[in-house]
C-alpha cells in the first residue's frame, strides 16, 4: 500500500489543459493592439454592407439623368427643388447615389480578381516550390517574363486586346496578380518541404498530391490571407486607373475611376466635389485595406507576436 503512495507521488503531474479565451476577449485584445487593423475591418464591413444594400440606401437611380439640376453643390438645393447630398454632375446625375453603386463595382472587380488570381497563383507556387528542379525553373522563368512588365501596362495591354468591360478588368486584374502569388507562395513552399514531419509523411508512403494539399497547403494559409488582404485595396486601385483612363467599365457604370475621368478631364474647375469626393472614398477604402492587410500581417506571423509588429 506504501508502495503504491510512493508511486502515485512520485507520477509526474498531470498536463492541466488550458481553455482558449472566448472569440469577445480575442477580439478586444486585437483591438487593443492593433487599432488601426480593427479600422481596417469596421471599414470593409461598413463597405460590404454599403454595397449589398445599395439599392436602398442609394436616394437616387444612379443612371437617371435630370437636366434642371445640373452642376449642384452638395447639401444645396436645386432649381428643381431638389436636394443631393454630395452634388450632381454634368448630367444632373447624384454623386451620393453613384458613389454607393460604384462601391459594388469596386468589390466585385476587387474580390473576384483577387480570389482567382492570389488562388490560381498560389495553387501554381505550391505545385512548383514542391517539384523543384527543371519544372520550377521553367514555371519561375515563366514568372519571371510576367513580373518583367509594370503591372498597369500589362492590364492595359490585356484590356487593349480583350476590350473594355468590367469581366475583361477582373481577367486583366487576375492576370497581373498570379505572377507575385506564384513567387510569394513557393519561397514558403521550399522552406516547408525539408520540414521533419514533410519527410516523415514521404516515409509514411503519402503521394505527393495529399503531401501538397494535406501538409503544406494548411501551412500557407496565412501568408495567403494576408496577401489577400494587402492585394484587395491594389485591385480597387487597378481598377479606378483603368477606368480612368477609358479602358474599364463602360462610361455610363458608376465606378470611382469612371467619375474621376469624366470630372478630372472637363468640370474639375466648374465643380470640384466631383474629383474630391470619389477620390477621397477611393483614398480611404485603400488605405483600409493595407492597415487590415499590416495587422492580420502581425497577428498570423509567429514570428512577429509578441513584438509589436513591424
Amino acid at each position: 500500500m506504501r508502495e503504491m503512495r510512493e508511486q502515485q507521488t512520485m507520477a509526474a503531474p498531470a498536463v492541466i489543459l488550458r481553455p482558449r479565451p472566448p472569440l469577445v476577449k480575442t477580439l478586444a485584445g486585437f483591438a487593443k493592439s492593433k487599432p488601426l487593423g480593427v479600422f481596417g475591418a469596421v471599414t470593409m464591413v461598413v463597405l460590404v454592407v454599403v454595397a449589398l444594400l445599395a439599392p436602398v440606401i442609394a436616394p437616387f437611380d444612379p443612371y437617371r439623368v435630370h437636366v434642371g439640376d445640373k452642376y449642384a453643390g452638395p447639401f444645396e438645393q436645386s432649381a428643381t427643388g431638389k436636394t443631393f447630398v454630395l452634388g450632381s454632375d454634368h448630367l444632373g446625375r447624384d454623386t451620393f447615389s453613384r458613389l454607393i453603386h460604384g462601391a459594388r463595382i469596386s468589390l466585385y472587380v476587387g474580390f473576384a480578381s483577387v480570389a482567382i488570381g492570389v488562388t490560381v497563383g498560389s495553387l501554381i507556387g505550391i505545385v512548383s516550390g514542391y517539384f523543384g528542379g527543371k519544372f520550377d525553373l521553367a514555371v519561375q522563368r515563366l514568372v519571371d517574363g510576367f513580373m518583367a512588365f509594370p503591372p498597369l501596362i500589362l492590364a492595359l495591354t490585356i484590356m487593349a486586346v480583350l476590350g473594355a468591360s468590367l469581366e475583361n478588368v477582373i481577367i486583366a486584374v487576375c492576370v497581373v496578380l498570379i505572377p507575385g502569388a506564384a513567387r510569394l507562395i513557393r519561397s514558403r513552399v521550399l522552406s516547408l518541404r525539408e520540414m521533419d514531419y514533410i519527410l516523415a509523411a514521404r516515409a509514411m508512403g503519402c503521394g505527393d498530391m495529399r503531401i501538397m494539399f494535406r501538409h503544406i497547403l494548411p501551412n500557407c494559409l496565412a501568408i495567403y490571407i494576408v496577401f489577400a488582404t494587402l492585394t484587395l485595396g491594389w485591385a480597387i486601385v487597378v481598377e479606378a486607373s483603368l477606368s480612368f483612363l477609358g479602358v474599364g467599365t463602360p462610361p455610363d457604370v458608376p465606378s470611382w475611376g469612371g467619375m474621376l475621368a469624366t470630372a478630372s478631364r472637363q468640370w474639375l474647375e466648374v465643380s470640384p466635389w466631383l474629383v474630391l469626393f470619389p477620390a477621397l472614398t477611393l483614398s480611404v477604402v485603400v488605405i483600409a485595406f493595407n492597415v487590415l492587410g499590416d495587422a492580420l500581417r502581425d497577428v498570423l506571423d509567429p514570428r512577429l507576436r509578441g513584438t509589436g509588429g513591424a
